[in-house]
């Protein structure tokens, strides 16, 4: 594996349970990474060559942000290009948002907020606002991610409106929107249609130390292995869980492990996650950590 870019999930704390949530943020969930750990992720990572971008997401890494600061102002002056995904829960007035940004400044080459239906009540598109301007004042790159809300997919016959993204049934969508969604048969989801298995090169750390390809999808542990050792070693044809998702998508991952299909699902995200939730015990290393299945217990 070429590793080119490294995602640290800072903790699953966040300030919302958001509906579409990959990573069932929430602020029950507990754990953090310090700055030591990210320190020294850091420092494999330049010593491998290669990565080129780090992003510092969460839950919500502005709720660390001492942290936050530090990690980025670090991985800057390391030569990484640099990012940040919040949800701007901070940005409350614009005084308030530069005091927040202006430690960023000149560090930040993307600063991505969360702006779409499952987040904004009427305070959040103010603070959304607010984080606009802040960042534009300090001269920081700003991008929004926003969900579509699946009724107005729908309701536009399956056109998103403009700028924004679908839904990926994993995580919480799985509970919350998904038993509402148009479901297809489960035999058409024979890739993955997000993520390249076979040559990630993009892997997301969380405070434990686990490496996902994607969210609850782990190729190692940074405790248990150098970063560079498990990228070296990364047999994804060898595993029970990433070998069938490679062979033939989650239809196929479904087959192998035997889960009990239902007729129809959402998407491919969908039949691969609940398939992979009901393996978690089966498969705990692979298929970790238990947060990412909705246990909020796993500290």
């Amino acid at each position: 594996m070429k590793l080119s870019g490294l995602h640290f999930l800072i903790s699953y704390q966040c300030t919302h349970e958001c509906d579409h949530c990959f990573a069932w943020g929430s602020p029950r969930q507990r754990g953090t990474m310090s700055f030591a750990q990210i320190r020294d992720l850091l420092e494999e990572a330049r010593e491998m060559g290669g990565v080129e971008s780090v992003y510092f997401e969460g839950g919500e890494p502005f709720l660390f942000h001492p942290v936050l600061v530090n990690s980025v102002k670090l991985a800057s002056e390391m030569g990484f290009s640099v990012g940040v995904v919040s949800n701007a829960y901070w940005a409350t007035t614009l005084e308030d948002a530069l005091a927040w940004l202006s430690p960023f400044a000149d560090a930040l080459a993307d600063l991505s907020i969360s702006s779409d239906h499952f987040h904004l009540g009427q305070k959040d598109r103010t603070r959304i606002s607010h984080a606009e301007e802040a960042a534009r004042l300090l001269d920081i790159p700003l991008a929004k991610i926003s969900i579509a809300d699946p009724n107005e997919a729908e309701g536009r016959k399956g056109m998103l409106p403009e700028g924004e993204s679908a839904v990926m049934y994993r995580g919480r969508a799985v509970e919350t929107l998904a038993p509402a969604a148009p479901k297809r048969p489960w035999t058409e989801f024979r890739n993955c249609p997000h993520e390249n298995l076979k040559d990630p090169g993009r892997l997301h750390v969380d405070a434990l130390g686990n490496l996902h390809v994607c969210q609850g999808l782990s190729v190692g542990n940074v405790t248990e292995k150098p970063l560079a050792k498990i990228c070296e070693d990364y047999r994804p044809a060898e595993d029970p869980v990433l070998g069938a998702l490679l062979r033939g998508g989650p239809a196929e991952l479904a087959r192998d492990l035997s889960f009990e299909m239902q007729k129809e699902y959402a998407d491919a995200c969908h039949l691969c996650y609940e398939t992979r939730r009901a393996m978690q015990s089966r498969f705990p290393q692979t298929l970790a950590p238990p947060a990412m299945y909705g246990d909020l217990s796993w500290e």
